[in-house]
């Protein structure tokens, strides 16, 4: 005797098949214009900053892919763009990611110097055209704007006293010194740079650095979603991250300018 199927089992069966497919294709759609957004990040650095563009012969193009001349290509650019900043009058910081150091410097001068724990470089800085990006950072990278677990410049409103008899001293402690500070640079180029704390003394510092990079993923998520959903493209952005202590990440955040400038050597 034949199987007979139930025709309610068959449509409700059926009924899932419209929306699996439809989930698969936005999961399609948004994977492919994903890596076209990379795509087309990688073809805009090579346009503005590829090397070869100014060489006269196939000689002169040539020994951009020669590893001897690559080192002191990046040694070139590291000192070049640390020269640029140096002729400023702000500080200023520089990323040595071969020497796990960051330091903040003014015009010249290292005024403070972070021990980078770890860091985490995007597959552009990992295998990337090395001209390319040596060109890139041979001029100091720019700060477009930021986001931070603390405040940029900590404030106190306090009403002043009518004489010296009501005059009682600030006993409010800073409560900076025991939250967690996780925060990121958008530069120029759409480069971010992302500073973790790296040393979380206790679950509620390792929630808060993931809470913190959570946001921030769900955040891209939805500007992704938004011009994916008119047709356009969504931005790549190039990245490294840093994990360096709460405290030097403190320091680092508060005393570099809003616009300030940031030079790396990978």
């Amino acid at each position: 005797m034949e199987n007979e199927q139930n025709p309610m089992e068959t449509g409700k069966k059926n009924r899932w098949i419209l929306p699996a497919v439809m989930v698969a294709a936005v999961l399609i759609y948004y994977s492919v214009m994903s890596i076209i957004g990379t795509t087309r990040k990688l073809d805009q650095l090579y346009s503005s900053f590829n090397p070869e563009k100014n060489a006269k012969s196939s000689a002169d193009s040539a020994v951009f892919t020669d590893s001897a001349y690559l080192v002191l290509f990046k040694q070139k650019a590291w000192l070049q763009s640390k020269t640029l900043m140096a002729e400023t009058d702000s500080i200023y910081l520089t990323i040595n990611l071969e020497d796990s150091i960051a330091d903040l410097a003014i015009n010249g001068v290292v005024v403070h110097s972070s021990p980078i724990i770890r860091y985490r470089l995007s597959r552009i800085f990992k295998r990337g055209n090395e001209a390319v990006l040596y060109t890139m950072l041979s001029t100091p990278l720019s700060i477009v704007s930021s986001r931070s677990t603390i405040r940029k410049e900590p404030l106190m409103i306090k009403m002043a006293p009518k004489d010296t008899s009501e005059y009682q001293p600030d006993v409010i402690p800073d409560t900076t010194h025991t939250q967690p500070v996780n925060f990121i640079l958008n530069m120029n180029e759409g480069i971010r740079l992302f500073f973790y704390q790296g040393d979380p003394a206790s679950p509620g510092d390792r929630f808060a650095r993931f809470l913190f990079d959570f946001r921030q993923r769900a955040m891209d998520t939805w500007a992704a979603i938004k011009r994916i959903a008119v047709l356009k493209v969504p931005d790549y952005h190039p990245y490294i991250k840093l994990y360096i202590s709460r405290g030097d990440n403190r320091i680092i955040y508060r005393a570099i300018p809003r616009n300030g400038q940031v030079t790396v050597f990978l």
